[in-house]
């Protein structure tokens, strides 16, 4: 299988480091092809702007999406936005790595996906009608593939729980895991998790490469997290809320998850 990290940490002598190359040495030991964007040492460019379309009109009004889709649609993207796009095609699954900071991906990792999710290539596609709204939430032109984070995160682990004073992570991750990973169409499995990067000793790195390695072992068995598919059944279309009879009496993150 074709594996893609994207990995967002600006120093390579990391636990962050440390564990990506365990990771691309335990995929290829097990015969799977592997690539990385190491967004840093690319000195990727985050902000979308102007310049990510070729042949755009420098008098016009610049507009994301829509500069966005013509220049996907005319083959006029930026080089580094088209060969990201065409490492995509090419994963079996994807891997997004990087420290949790602020509660959210780094900015580096941010502007990765504002820039190489196209309008028309992650999102923008299919029919729009009554009743269907596009291949999104589960379709769509990553669908297929699976995706899995793997983070960081200096606090502990109670401070990330159902009671835990940052929230719970499966809430936090939502946005991403949800809204980045399922919209387009991947299988999102569960987070890989290391809290207290600061409290890792040698015996301690050891147990998370074992963790670790056993979740990559796993990477095409594991079950992925059963969020609903915007056009299976659950969602009134155009709305797009749920249907009084599915989840009823909940709200928020936890509805858009089967249980």
């Amino acid at each position: 299988m074709n594996v893609l990290i994207v990995f967002a940490h600006p120093e390579p002598r990391s636990l962050n480091g440390a564990l990506k190359d365990f990771t691309v040495q335990r995929l290829e030991a097990a015969g799977h092809a592997v690539q990385v964007s190491d967004l840093y040492a690319m000195l990727w460019k985050a902000p979308i702007d102007a310049g990510d379309s070729l042949d755009r009109d420098p008098e016009a009004r610049f507009d994301a999406s829509q500069d966005s889709r013509r220049a996907f649609a005319s083959g006029r993207q930026s080089a580094d936005i088209a060969a990201e796009q065409d490492k995509l095609r090419w994963a079996d699954a994807l891997i997004l790595q990087f420290p949790l900071w602020w509660f959210s991906m780094p900015a580096i990792l941010k502007g990765w996906v504002d820039r190489v999710y196209a309008y028309g290539f992650a999102y923008g596609v299919g029919e729009h009608s009554d009743v269907r709204w596009g291949n999104r939430y589960g379709e769509g032109s990553m669908a297929g593939k699976r995706a899995m984070l793997l983070v960081t995160t200096g606090g502990w682990d109670s401070h990330y729980s159902e009671r835990g004073i940052n929230g719970p992570m499966d809430d936090l991750l939502f946005p991403i895991q949800h809204g980045i990973l399922h919209y387009p169409g991947f299988d999102v499995l569960p987070p890989f998790v290391v809290h207290r990067t600061s409290r890792v000793d040698a015996a301690r790195f050891a147990s998370i490469q074992q963790e670790l390695g056993q979740r990559l072992d796993d990477l095409w068995s594991t079950e992925p997290i059963a969020y609903r598919q915007q056009n299976g059944g659950d969602y009134e279309i155009p709305a797009l809320t749920l249907k009084p009879d599915v989840a009823p009496g909940e709200t928020g993150f936890a509805a858009h998850v089967k249980r």
